[in-house]
């Protein structure tokens, strides 16, 4: 894997970029469609799933606008947050893989309105 390309507001790794056939998406087409804004707040309980969710994380950078991170060392636990400017279904997509992962729980907010409808 190489080094991170920093592209304004988020990354994707160079062998990544122009295809992603392991999500089925079709990413110049999901532009054209209309957008939401959404965060997706993610407990990480075990991190035996941190690899993976890095690699999900990375997958859908496209779509990322930003990310924090906040360990929780009394607790034992992560906290991540996600904020998207997607279509819905591949906000969606994110959020239920990464739920799917063992000690790992996601929740997703959506902003109430839609890109260009104020």
């Amino acid at each position: 894997m190489s080094a991170p390309n920093f592209r304004g507001r988020h990354f994707l790794f160079a062998e990544e970029e122009k295809e992603y056939p392991s999500i089925g998406l079709d990413f110049d087409k999901e532009k054209r469609m209309d957008t939401r804004v959404a965060l997706i707040g993610i407990v990480v309980e075990d991190t035996n799933a941190v690899e993976e969710i890095n690699h999900l994380l990375s997958t859908y950078g496209e779509y990322i606008i930003g990310r924090m991170g906040v360990p929780y060392r009394e607790k034992g636990i992560s906290i991540i947050s996600v904020t998207m400017d997607a279509p819905n279904d591949v906000i969606s997509a994110l959020s239920g893989k990464l739920g799917m992962l063992p000690g790992v729980s996601s929740k997703t907010i959506f902003a109430k309105y839609s890109r260009g409808k104020a």
